[in-house]
């Protein structure tokens, strides 16, 4: 029901934190991140003399964390490290990380211990694991009252949570049969719309009347949706308000899904699904796998996207037909098929984008595109 540090906060429970991230991140962490966080937070200190806890951010949490006694090391894939309690290795920075450095290498050499996570290698295990996410995220996170009876259909009601200022509307069902369905504070269901545990609705979005949410799905803050949704997760401030249906995918914020936009989320051979991503392919290990869409990515009416789609950053959907399996980041899609798509007309149209919600383009979003841009495998102009 929140993002992986929020599990990870809620289940290692530390008294503080240091964030290390990429240095072109740094900034947004400490202007958007560190306010929102309830404990001492830093932002790619080195370590000091104490005992400190270092664990991936690509970590998935739960259950309750044990912390070992003694120092350890949880390694992944022969030689990537998860995981390490660690004693004494002051100076030791996120630089260190960056460049596997002698002294973070060292850490291999520590006694192994036992997962006590899950640890994302990719996009789509977050779609895999996401209803077990939302059973322990109520189980441990749990908050809001069961809803009040009224012109609606409430089924197992015990396993539901209503936050403060939530609406329901008549004839909406709320079925949590088959797993907890918590709406935050001030969500609006829609008359008729129907939802299936496990699955949350984020503050201030709104379920259109006659959607229809699936087991599996998280709906970030400020969200409109309608149509069907089934095992998706979708960032705030995305829009699916219309028709169409979004299965077993991840949509990015401030992602806008034109009327009739459709997922494809299983092979007519009903095989494995293979992803690609540049110029490498990835065994999802999935038989159904949708489209993982990046953030300020817009689709226009009718689009259909295929099956095990990878659609980038700041893309501009606008084809008719199936589109292509994989669209870099400033993708713009037309009949005529990829163009890249102008980054100055890009932040110009997130910020007009984020006006609609009271909300600016911000130095921090401007730096954040340009580093996309500089990273990220883009069209060939």
């Amino acid at each position: 029901m929140g993002a992986l540090l929020d599990k990870q906060l809620q289940l290692l429970q530390p008294t503080r934190l240091t964030l290390w991230v990429r240095p072109q991140l740094a900034e947004f962490c400490r202007q958007q991140v560190v306010p929102t966080l309830k404990i001492p937070v830093a932002v790619n200190e080195p370590l000091n003399d104490e005992p400190a806890l270092l664990a991936s951010g690509r970590t998935l949490h739960l259950a309750k964390f044990e912390i070992p006694d003694q120092p350890a090391v949880v390694v992944e894939h022969g030689d990537v490290i998860r995981f390490a309690k660690v004693h004494g290795m002051a100076g030791m920075g996120p630089k260190d990380v960056f460049d596997r450095s002698e002294q973070w290498l060292s850490l291999l050499d520590l006694p192994r211990t036992v997962p006590q996570a899950r640890y994302v290698d990719h996009v789509w295990d977050l779609i895999s694991w996401n209803d077990e996410a939302l059973i322990s995220d109520f189980v441990h996170w749990r908050r809001g009252e069961p809803p009040k009876e009224g012109p609606w259909h409430l089924i197992s009601p015990d396993s539901i949570c209503v936050g403060k200022g939530a609406k329901l509307f008549p004839g909406c069902v709320l079925d949590a049969s088959k797993g907890p369905i918590v709406l935050d504070d001030g969500v609006s269901i829609g008359a008729n719309a129907v939802l299936q545990g496990p699955c949350y609705i984020g503050k201030y979005a709104t379920i259109h009347p006659l959607a229809l949410i699936r087991p599996g799905t998280t709906i970030g803050m400020m969200c409109k949706i309608g149509g069907e949704v089934s095992n998706a997760i979708i960032s705030p401030y995305t829009n699916k308000a219309h028709e169409g249906f979004v299965g077993d995918s991840f949509l990015g914020s401030w992602v806008n899904l034109g009327a009739g936009t459709t997922t494809s989320n299983l092979k007519n051979t009903y095989g494995e699904i293979t992803m690609r991503i540049g110029s490498r392919e990835f065994k999802t290990g999935r038989r159904m796998l949708g489209s993982i869409i990046g953030d300020h990515t817009k689709t226009a009416i009718g689009t259909r996207l295929n099956t095990g789609s990878y659609v980038g950053y700041c893309c501009l959907i606008a084809g008719n037909g199936l589109t292509s399996n994989f669209m870099p980041s400033f993708s713009f899609f037309t009949p005529d098929g990829l163009e890249k798509y102008d980054l100055k007309k890009a932040a110009e149209v997130a910020n007009r984008v984020m006006e609609r919600r009271e909300l600016q383009w911000s130095q921090i979003d401007e730096s954040i595109l340009q580093y996309v841009s500089d990273v990220a495998p883009t069209v060939e102009a």
